[in-house]
């Protein structure tokens, strides 16, 4: 991995020379600058900012960030203040930078990854397309094409036209929402009924067999109970059809995969009323290592998880049950502030960095008598 004027960091190259790589490093240094870049090559997001001008280095036009695919491929991820991304594969520039997508799979999991239990609905859908898109990276396709048809039909419930052009016009794009929505529908329906025996087998082991985790798809259509397209989507259609007066009352649109739901319960009541912090954090442990497990078992190979940081929100016991699930044969990067929650014969096996002011130090690993 190598970065260039990315965040505080002006420029860093990054060998993983062994499968576990542990970052440490006082809060300010850019360890979690580190993880969010390489998150970034792999998924075209990062989960801390919108603006790729706060990703690029103050004063700079451009970062840059350069990285090794899963099949050996270069890849190249250039981010402009002025002009947009560029993307790169092998030295030759793609059209669109969605085409690295499934080029470097990783599931990361920070702090701010709480929210996922407590914030709004729209956190969990992206939760759940983040997952799909590993699985099947043509989704952002669908992603995009569902955005801007809702874009399109929502200014056209304000703009409220009259007469048969409305009507007309209206009739169009629900029938192209209603297919697209179904899609969309059907692929989040699919993963989350995949994901979650694994999720609740990983809540019930990191929570030593004390909670029962279940998830449950709220569809934001009536839905028939088959899952066929057509039926689906032809109860979408129905649906806009019937809302439209109220649509046009309210100037939004009310129905399709936009107001989807994922419900998460631990014993059947809602985690973000009922689950203690300790529950909640765990929960969203449980989600990634679910994904991860997914993923790799759909597309042979285990996608990278990146730990920001997170031992610190975990006590001791999820700790070290975190540690023992994430050695066995998963390639990580996990940041901390110290080193006294890693025993030592967890970083006999891994590579020890230290983070400072944007810079890597290599570090000695621990004497082979050390710990256990």
């Amino acid at each position: 991995m190598e970065l260039s004027q990315y965040r505080n960091i002006e420029r860093l190259e990054l060998v993983l020379d062994a499968p576990r790589l542990l970052v440490v490093g006082a809060n300010g240094e850019g360890k979690s600058n580190l993880l969010e870049a390489v998150e970034l090559l792999g998924s075209l997001r990062s989960h801390r900012s919108s603006s790729d001008r706060d990703l690029i280095r103050h004063g700079q036009p451009l970062a840059v960030l350069r990285g090794l695919s899963d099949d050996g491929d270069r890849l190249r991820l250039e981010l402009r203040r002025q002009g947009g991304r560029q993307a790169s594969r092998n030295g030759k520039t793609l059209e669109r930078q969605q085409d690295l997508l499934g080029s470097l799979r990783c599931v990361g999991f920070s702090a701010l990854d709480l929210d996922l239990v407590r914030g709004e609905p729209a956190l969990r859908r992206q939760w759940l397309d983040r997952v799909v898109l590993q699985l099947e990276p043509l989704y952002s396709e669908l992603l995009s094409r569902y955005g801007r048809l809702l874009r399109q039909r929502s200014q056209l419930l304000r703009r409220g036209l009259g007469g048969g052009d409305l009507g007309a016009l209206l009739d169009a794009f629900d029938q192209q929402m209603a297919l697209v929505g179904t899609r969309l529908h059907r692929r989040r329906h699919r993963a989350l009924r995949r994901l979650e025996p694994l999720a609740a087998a990983w809540q019930h082991r990191l929570s030593s067999g004390r909670e029962v985790l279940s998830l449950r798809y709220r569809s934001g259509s009536e839905l028939p109970g088959e899952e066929a397209e057509e039926p689906w989507r032809q109860a979408l259609a129905g649906q806009l059809a019937r809302q439209r007066p109220e649509e046009l009352r309210l100037g939004q649109c009310g129905v399709g995969p936009h107001r989807d739901e994922v419900e998460l319960l631990l014993g059947e009541r809602p985690a973000r009323r009922y689950g203690s912090a300790g529950q909640q954090r765990t929960l969203v442990l449980a989600l990634k290592l679910a994904e991860l497990e997914l993923v790799g078992s759909v597309v042979g190979t285990p996608p990278l998880l990146l730990l920001d940081d997170v031992l610190a929100e975990l006590d001791p016991g999820r700790q070290q049950q975190l540690l023992a699930a994430v050695g066995e044969g998963h390639q990580c990067l996990v940041s901390a502030t110290h080193l006294q929650a890693f025993s030592g014969g967890w970083r006999r096996h891994c590579q020890v960095v230290r983070m400072r002011a944007g810079q890597l130090q290599e570090e000695e690993p621990p004497a082979a008598a050390s710990g256990s």
